[in-house]
């Protein structure tokens, strides 16, 4: 019998857990998404984050929804709505996003993005 994995202690680097929540694949893609075009129903979302499968993006939401930087708003109705958008707590976080584009927009320009731009995942969004 293996022992069971335990979870690793936390990083003694204050940034390590931001970190590691942020870049886990899509995640930059969901709050860029969701702070650019304000609150969205999960169907917009999954197409505007073009590429992710429906059970990734529930886990990420899940995930953004325990750390605070995402609210999930449902309502009762056939079909029932999901709604999510950005908290108060990821306001903070979207003046990073904020420059990284202002940062990839000068790249691109430099034409260092679309080289490196090859391979990713998908566009961040539709005039990023």
């Amino acid at each position: 019998m293996t022992p069971r994995r335990t979870s690793q202690p936390p990083s003694p680097c204050a940034i390590g857990g931001l970190l590691e929540l942020l870049t886990r694949p899509w995640t930059l893609h969901i709050l860029w998404a969701l702070s650019h075009n304000g609150p969205t129903r999960f169907g917009v979302l999954r197409k505007q984050v073009d590429g992710i499968s429906s059970r990734v993006l529930t886990e990420r939401l899940r995930t953004l929804e325990g750390a605070g930087f995402v609210f999930r708003h449902y309502e009762q109705t056939i079909p029932p709505a999901v709604t999510y958008g950005i908290t108060e707590k990821m306001k903070d976080i979207e003046k990073v996003l904020a420059q990284l584009e202002g940062l990839a927009r000068k790249w691109q320009g430099e034409g260092a993005i679309a080289a490196a731009g090859r391979g990713t995942p998908a566009r961040m969004g539709a005039d990023a």
